[in-house]
């Protein structure tokens, strides 16, 4: 494949470089409303927003018109599918009110670029108290959409790239900036939807037409919108399998880099670089030739980058002779410009753990010239995971003669002891600590806070602990930022009980903590139940002239409410009013969201509304959550038809309608709000599909069951839902599939198999079948088709179930097992076995089996009293 690619893709090359760039005409006014009625159409949404009956049908005449372009443009490199898709639309946009669809494309664009809500009808229902008790004024937008149409429309005419001289560059980049102050609040949610509209756009219209589409709306195209663009065709071509349609992306993306060309873009390498590793992963060497001699001829300056990207070409075609050549190239002269070239080689070395060049340009190469510390811990890295211990200790000292390098030491220590392979953390601290002492190099305070978040990540939270001791010991600064990070791996560790002695420490040295660190100590004190001691970290606040917040009352809050205490809970809601507190959206989610009937939920979204709380999703969540606890099925489906959802919001929201109504037993309710997500093409939350797994247990709903297991791609949501269906097998005695999953998940995690078979096991213990069928069936299963030794624990839960169907064969059989999987006998062992002879009847096997029991401990001699006295009387058993 990479052979035809090379040659298909180098013609296409050939053939787009030879042509000469023709710039666009200028286009008519119709031809501008054809390209505002093409962006309004993107979105399938725009149906439900139209006023008009005729731009409906005119709108999906257009798409279904572009999408006919885009499909023929596969056909012929010279006539895109931009070109196609505008002259088709020009002739059937003639007929469409600009007015009206100047609005909607307002309306569309501010949803994306935004963040504004979909328009949705009033609800008759779910908040008919609001219209009751809230006038329709500024004070009550939170459930209604914002008229935001003028405010739009002067957003829309801010330029992207100015085309001013640059000899005013400086002062209007100043001008625009302040403007975009006044009407932005700039967030990664932001830059989310600006990938969402390039990624519709480019889908829709092909490259081309998107570029023109953003000129047309007003905004010139910059490298913003060229590099988007890229990435997502670099994507496009990384998905396909047919190699026609790579070839195709790939090419697209050339195009985007002629035309940043023409237009004086310098082509730097946050445009480049993954367009390379594409080019480096499918070993496309000609190509990856092709574009490096490119970019050399327009940015000279990147010449030493592109030397890494070359050297992990080399390395990943294993085209050993280049690789060689290049480091031999360094080692004639390494100076100027060339050393530059030299780190890039080595950095690219020591990401693939190249020993032997990594020797050999150590050797030449001095490594105190290193331009970044980004670059030397790399490198350290490197010597880690290859265990070149003199070469680091080596570097160690070449840094100690230099003043440059002096500072960064001990981080560089940190890199290589923490990258050393197989090495437990206890171990590589020691290691840490050693090399610091042999190279007589002190310790710095970020090295130990790297260190301390290094046992953070693997939940070594004592380990942590005992490394700010020493810290303190040494004379090192602390900042909470380190703290908080023990704070968040006690909490994931479950190890809640170490917030006092981390309450002590912060009050012993003095440490200066945030807000957000008693935040979390409070927090944790409540879910270990200590409220005691979260009121008393509240009331410590002002010895580090601190004010208590929101969060930290919602903390205590939710932890009265998860015990379903609801008394505590609004008592802290008093307390938030004696401190002068205000509630925020948490607080009111949480109240309303333990309402117990439809005045309270109407009580307390007024009291939100007069607080001018802003309406949230949490708050949408907690009124679907109140109204199912009240029994009001419809008012909590309303919900999500409100007025002032946010678009990015309103799957989330639908997801916990689905978790609140399968919670409630409303499954079919549940299934169908599920199809209707699916249906639109949106991704149902990964918790609402585990809700679902857990409450469908009905006989019947197998295939249902896997079908929802197929939704979940991450691997800790997947394990949940695989456990809950092969548990539903084991009950309703579908083996084949309960065998098949664990074969998956054995794929997936090994040891994560054991544990699912214990519970499968211990479910069969628990059934009330006297049939030990399905229990031999599993365990052949488990040895023959998984390939797997059952553990102990699966065959206790074996035997135990022989008990219950007085099977003494099925159990002699069991009784093997212990030895052919290589376990000893226990007590244990023998009571279940002696249980399962003496329900049986079979006095004599009782006799011999009681003999090997040690009768030394009370509690076995109780046991065998117990056992005699339920079972003393039974009569032998016969199975076939």
């Amino acid at each position: 494949m990479r052979g035809s690619k090379v040659k298909k893709l180098s013609s296409l090359f050939g053939s787009a470089i030879n042509k000469a760039s023709k710039k666009s005409s200028v286009r008519s006014g119709a031809d501008d409303t054809t390209l505002k009625q093409i962006v309004f159409a993107l979105d399938s949404s725009a149906a439900n927003t139209s006023s008009s009956e005729n731009v409906d049908k005119t709108s999906k005449r257009l798409l279904k018109v572009s999408h006919k372009a885009a499909c023929r443009s596969n056909k012929s490199v010279s006539s895109t599918s931009s070109q196609l898709a505008l002259e088709t639309l020009s002739a059937e946009s003639q007929s469409i009110n600009s007015v009206a669809l100047k609005k909607k494309l307002t309306g569309e664009i501010s949803s994306l670029l935004c963040g504004s809500t979909v328009p949705h009808p009033p609800s008759s229902s779910a908040l008919s108290f609001v219209g009751s008790t809230v006038p329709e004024s500024s004070n009550s937008s939170a459930l209604s959409a914002p008229d935001d149409g003028e405010s739009m429309e002067k957003v829309l005419d801010i330029p992207w790239l100015s085309n001013i001289s640059h000899a005013s560059v400086s002062e209007h980049r100043k001008e625009i900036s302040r403007h975009k102050k006044q009407k932005w609040v700039f967030k990664n949610s932001q830059t989310h939807r600006f990938g969402r509209l390039v990624k519709m756009c480019a889908q829709k219209l092909g490259t081309e037409a998107t570029l023109e589409v953003f000129g047309r709306l007003g905004r010139e195209t910059g490298v913003k919108e060229y590099k988007a663009l890229m990435e997502h065709c670099i994507q496009q071509a990384r998905d396909s399998e047919d190699e026609e349609v790579s070839l195709h992306e790939i090419h697209k993306a050339f195009q985007l880099f002629r035309t940043m060309r023409e237009q004086g873009f310098q082509i730097e390498e946050d445009i480049f670089a993954s367009f390379f590793m594409y080019l480096i992963d499918m070993e496309m060497v000609e190509e990856f030739q092709f574009f490096n001699k490119i970019i050399q001829d327009e940015n000279p300056g990147s010449v030493s980058r592109l030397g890494y990207y070359e050297m992990l070409l080399w390395i990943r075609v294993g085209d050993e002779g280049k690789v060689q050549e290049l480091c031999n190239y360094i080692g004639l002269d390494n100076e100027g410009d060339r050393y530059s070239l030299a780190e890039n080689y080595l950095l690219a070395l020591c990401e693939n753990d190249r020993l032997k060049e990594v020797m050999q340009l150590s050797e030449v190469m001095d490594i105190t010239k290193v331009s970044s510390l980004h670059c030397a811990a790399s490198i350290f890295k490197s010597l880690g995971r290859l265990l070149l211990e003199n070469l680091a200790e080596k570097f160690i000292l070449a840094f100690k003669t230099c003043e440059a390098g002096v500072e960064n030491m001990s981080e560089l220590i940190y890199y290589y002891a923490t990258s050393m392979p197989n090495l437990a953390v206890e171990d590589a601290i020691l290691k840490f600590k050693v090399l610091h002492e042999k190279l007589e190099v002190a310790p710095s305070s970020t090295s130990y806070e790297k260190l301390i978040v290094y046992c953070c990540d693997s939940l070594k939270v004592h380990a942590a602990l005992d490394l700010v001791d020493q810290m303190f010991q040494l004379g090192l600064t602390l900042s909470f930022e380190s703290l908080n990070s023990i704070l968040r791996a006690s909490e994931e560790s479950c190890d809640l009980e170490l917030v006092h002695p981390i309450y002590l420490l912060m009050r012993r040295h003095n440490l200066k903590p945030n807000g957000d660190t008693f935040r979390m100590m409070i927090n944790l004190c409540v879910k270990m139940g200590d409220f005691q001691g979260a009121y008393k970290m509240l009331t410590d606040l002002e010895d580090w002239n601190l004010v208590p917040t929101s969060s930290m009352y919602n903390a205590i809050m939710a932890g009265y409410f998860r015990k379903k205490n609801i008394i505590g809970g609004l008592m802290v809601l008093k307390q938030m009013e004696y401190a002068g507190v205000k509630p925020d959206t948490k607080t009111f989610s949480f109240l309303i969201g333990n309402c117990e009937c439809e005045e309270d939920i109407k009580k307390y979204y007024e009291e939100m509304q007069n607080a001018g709380v802003q309406v949230t999703k949490h708050i949408y969540m907690a009124l679907i959550n109140a109204y199912v606890n009240c029994g009001q099925y419809d008012k909590a489906k309303q919900v999500v038809f409100e007025q002032g959802i946010p678009v990015k919001n309103i799957n989330e929201i639908k997801s916990a309608l689905i978790s609140a109504l399968a919670s409630s037993g409303q499954i079919a309710d549940a299934l169908k709000i599920y199809e209707e997500i699916k249906q639109d093409g949106c991704i149902v939350e990964p918790k609402a599909v585990l809700n679902l797994i857990d409450h469908i247990q009905t006989e019947g709903e197998l295939s249902r069951l896997l079908e929802l297991l197929g939704e979940l791609n991450d691997l800790v949501m997947w394990f949940d839902g695989c456990v809950k269906v092969v548990l539903y097998c084991i009950r309703y005695k579908h083996l084949s599939s309960a065998v098949d999953l664990l074969k998956q998940l054995k794929d997936k995690d090994e040891l994560a198999t054991d544990s699912v078979l214990d519970q499968a096991f211990c479910q069969i213990s628990e059934m009330e079948s006297t049939d030990m069928e399905m229990g031999l069936d599993l365990l052949l299963a488990v040895k023959v088709e998984l390939g797997l030794l059952p553990s102990r624990t699966s065959l206790d839960f074996l035997l135990s179930s022989c008990v219950n169907a007085k099977d003494p064969r099925s159990a002699r059989l069991i009784y093997d097992e212990y030895q052919k999987a290589g376990f000893p006998y226990n007590i244990l062992t023998f009571l279940r076995m002696y249980q399962v002879l003496l329900a049986s009847g079979e006095h004599t096997s009782t006799k011999n089996m009681l003999k090997k029991i040690p009768q030394d401990d009370p509690h076995v001699r109780h046991v065998i009293m117990a056992c005699k006295k339920v079972y003393g009387n039974s009569k032998s058993v016969k199975k076939k």
